[in-house]
């Protein structure tokens, strides 16, 4: 049976305040300053895999890949976004049963038909201990808030699961231009400089080259969900493209312990 999603449900922000400002005009300072070196007239990207460490960390990577959809956004009115669970174990992918999520810019409205319909599928499941601390699909709420218009949010845990479990709901949800997803995801964690370097260009590579089976939770904390892109992409012949590489060291840290970065873009 699906669970009831009342309209005063909402989860509310976790990590404001830590992960990003919890003051909304001081908010909005920064994604105005991370925006600033220009949005992309292209057509949108149709799907992205981004980062979601504190915005002084990879802020600057993920803006790159939100620049990308420019001023072109009026036909974007949901936005599937994936990432791993990091505060709970789960098995398969878990859903909240709130109505909205709430950031100090607003509510996002979730899509509670969409997220009935998941549901039903014996891969997903309803989980708000999993959802209720977690920061890799909120860091990227502000962001969509700033860029999009009018939106509603279906946003989803994966823990453990297959590729072909993550790809499936991907398939079910991938509609047309009305429909944005988004992959969170950071790269390798607490190498060196150079060591970091070396393995995020090999996952790029592999990023690039669709090949999710050489990429495992070493290379990216989200390997999960963007191996579900991947073999989606692969099915599909489509194209994922690097449009930004950094690590920690390059932004805000110091460089003998770093966390990588990267943002890819997908056009349909």
């Amino acid at each position: 049976m699906a669970r009831i999603h009342t309209t005063d449900n909402i989860r509310e922000a976790a990590v404001a305040g830590s992960f990003y400002p919890l003051d909304p005009v001081e908010l909005c300072q920064q994604l105005d300053t991370l925006m600033a070196p220009g949005k992309s007239s292209e057509k949108p990207p149709k799907a992205m895999i981004l980062p979601h460490a504190g915005y002084i960390y990879s802020g600057p990577v993920a803006a790159s890949g939100y620049a990308r959809l420019g001023d072109n956004t009026a036909a974007i009115t949901r936005v599937i976004l994936l990432g791993p669970a990091h505060r709970k174990y789960v098995r398969g992918l878990v859903l909240p049963s709130s109505s909205a999520f709430s950031t100090p810019l607003g509510t996002i409205p979730l899509d509670t038909e969409i997220l009935q319909q998941l549901e039903q599928l014996q891969q997903v499941s309803i989980d708000n201990e999993a959802h209720a601390a977690e920061h890799c699909l909120e860091v990227h709420l502000p962001f969509l808030q700033k860029t999009l218009h009018d939106f509603s949010l279906v946003p989803i845990l994966v823990g453990e699961a297959t590729t072909e479990e993550v790809s499936g709901v991907i398939e079910l949800l991938w509609g047309s231009s009305e429909t944005l997803v988004i992959i969170s995801s950071d790269l390798s964690h607490y190498h060196d400089y150079e060591t970091a370097t070396r393995l995020d260009q090999a996952t790029s590579r592999a990023i690039e080259s669709l090949a999710y089976e050489d990429i495992d939770h070493h290379d990216a904390c989200g390997s999960s969900p963007v191996g579900g892109l991947l073999l989606y992409a692969r099915r599909h012949h489509l194209h994922m493209k690097t449009i930004d590489l950094r690590n920690s060291g390059d932004t805000a840290g110091p460089r003998d312990r770093v966390v990588g970065y990267g943002a890819y873009i997908l056009t349909d």
